[in-house]
């Protein structure tokens, strides 16, 4: 049986992890906790809910598509402009750390369609 190589770490990451070992494991444990986000979000919608049922091939469907996540990230900065640097009250129930949350993973999925690979 052939043996497994382990990959290779970067020398910055592993400088920056032995030098703030906190703060790069909750980054870390952030990271899988949103993508745990993102599988249960598409288990429930499915990737139409962004390509708005094409097949993204066309470069004219991805930047419609593009210009929909557009939207839903200005609606999470406004509402974390409203809450965090106005200071208004919230009505909604949505914690700001909710909106951060949706925030990050609308950037992550419009880079998945800008890179041609969402719903593939």
């Amino acid at each position: 049986m052939a043996e497994e190589k382990q990959p290779t770490v970067n020398p910055v990451v592993k400088q920056v992890e032995e030098q703030y070992p906190e703060m790069t494991k909750e980054f870390k444990r952030i990271m899988r906790e949103q993508y745990e986000l993102f599988c249960k979000k598409q288990s429930n919608y499915g990737p139409d809910n962004i390509s708005l049922g094409r097949d993204l091939n066309k470069e004219e469907d991805r930047k419609l598509s593009q210009m929909g996540l557009f939207f839903r990230m200005n609606d999470k900065i406004q509402r974390i402009k409203q809450l965090v640097v106005i200071g208004a009250d919230d009505n909604v129930g949505e914690a700001v750390e909710d909106t951060y949350k949706d925030l990050s993973v609308y950037s992550i999925i419009a880079q998945l369609v800008r890179n041609g690979k969402w719903g593939k």
